[in-house]
């Protein structure tokens, strides 16, 4: 236990300060988005398929502003840009307690969305700047852990709200997350970059200010992005996938549904930082997305086979392929992080991990339609339709990082 906390607790100066961000930022999440759907229904009174529309224009808003975002960050120092995006989410959160229709609950989402959705890119480009390339890749699988612990204590924060039944512990909810938005300004402002590490000067730009990108025109990055977020459809399958298996196609307790997202994300919590350590290079952290894109595979595979056996046995399958999945989940994680942190180019940290992001994206708004199509649509099939295509996906990626190495290596101006 001693050489856990040792592990994951993150060293002294900035990366502490980081990881106390992260628990502030994820114990806010997890107040919010455990709470979120029965205050926008109940509360506020938007039908839940109006919610829906909504989250889903506001999700698209995101993700087309997430890379100006990340260039403007590039330019005026992303710790900057994050203490406005902060200041802006709490005057946000605090705006969902002012809607009173749908025309408003719209903007106010859309607002927040891409707040959100920039936020990762930009706490990326700032752990680079704050800890530099040798710490990179630990310091996030650190903050990964810490968020999943600061994401159980919103969680259970917010179902005691929900559990009260009243509109005023539901309106606290949403302005706790404000509140510790400002909190998270002051932990910004008490961090020091090192020398070097702040703005990069204007002159260094390429031509065609925030809203032009050299990096979605790196269509090899752009590939290795997209394979990589493709695999992170672990994650709708965990939470949208499975579940409905459980209920509709297995014997197992709908009870084991709860249990195995409480048993991936203490597994998260507990082992991250561990598997990361082989992630810390591109060549490294290629072979680590091949690795997950087995994993998940595999895990898919086990899941076929848990149906139609009585309860213990089906429960028993469940677990095995839960335990498999996990496995996967760590190892795209670690990836993510070695791939987006070491194949972005110097100084240009916050326009490459916003255009990274964007394959997160593909997750986000296929994700839930597909496993929802395959796993309930086509059961046993639509298993092992999911087995191939993160396979598929897992032997793609080291040719496609090779290939980006080598084509960084020819246009790179040689050393005088």
């Amino acid at each position: 236990m001693r050489a856990w906390f040792r592990e994951t607790l993150p060293a002294a100066g900035n990366a502490r300060r980081l990881g106390v961000l992260t628990l502030i930022q994820s114990l806010g999440l997890g107040v919010f988005l455990t709470s979120s759907a029965v205050f926008f229904t109940r509360t506020i009174g938007i039908p839940a398929q109006r919610v829906g529309l909504a989250l889903s224009v506001a999700g698209l808003c995101g993700l087309v502003c997430t890379v100006p975002i990340g260039r403007l960050a590039d330019r005026l120092g992303a710790g900057r840009v994050l203490t406005v995006n902060f200041l802006l989410a709490a005057v946000g959160f605090t705006a969902y307690c002012l809607v009173d229709g749908f025309a408003s609950f719209l903007a106010v989402a859309c607002a927040i969305a891409v707040l959100e959705t920039s936020a990762g890119a930009l706490q990326a480009s700032l752990t680079d700047a704050l800890v530099g390339e040798a710490e990179r890749v630990r310091v996030s699988a650190q903050m990964r852990s810490l968020f999943n612990l600061g994401f159980l204590g919103g969680a259970a924060l917010a179902g005691a709200a929900i559990a009260a039944g009243t509109s005023t512990a539901l309106y606290a909810t949403v302005l706790a997350n404000a509140a510790l938005q400002l909190v998270s300004v002051a932990v910004l402002l008490g961090m020091r970059l090192p020398a070097g590490a702040g703005p990069r000067a204007p002159a260094a730009e390429a031509p065609g200010g925030v809203l032009r990108s050299a990096a979605l025109r790196d269509v090899r990055y752009v590939a290795v992005a997209l394979v990589c977020g493709a695999l992170e459809l672990y994650h709708p399958l965990l939470t949208v996938g499975l579940p409905l298996w459980i209920v509709t196609g297995t014997d197992a307790p709908a009870l084991l549904v709860s249990g195995l997202l409480i048993l991936d994300t203490v597994l998260v919590l507990l082992f991250q930082v561990a598997v990361s350590k082989g992630a810390r290079t591109p060549a490294g952290a290629a072979r680590m997305l091949r690795w997950a894109g087995w994993a998940l595979g595999a895990s898919c595979l086990v899941f076929a086979v848990s149906g139609g056996h009585g309860a213990l046995l089906d429960s028993a399958a469940l677990l095995g392929g839960a335990l498999v999945l996990v496995l996967g989940e760590l190892y795209q994680a670690s990836a993510s992080w070695g791939l987006s942190f070491g194949l972005a180019p110097a100084g240009r940290q916050g326009e490459y991990q916003a255009v990274f992001s964007l394959g997160r994206g593909f997750q986000q708004f296929a994700g839930p339609w597909l496993m929802t199509s395959l796993v309930v649509g086509a059961a046993g099939t639509g298993w092992l339709v999911l087995a191939a295509l993160f396979a598929l996906l897992g032997l793609a990626a080291p040719p496609l990082v090779r290939g980006l190495e080598k084509a960084r290596a020819r246009t790179e101006p040689a050393p005088a």
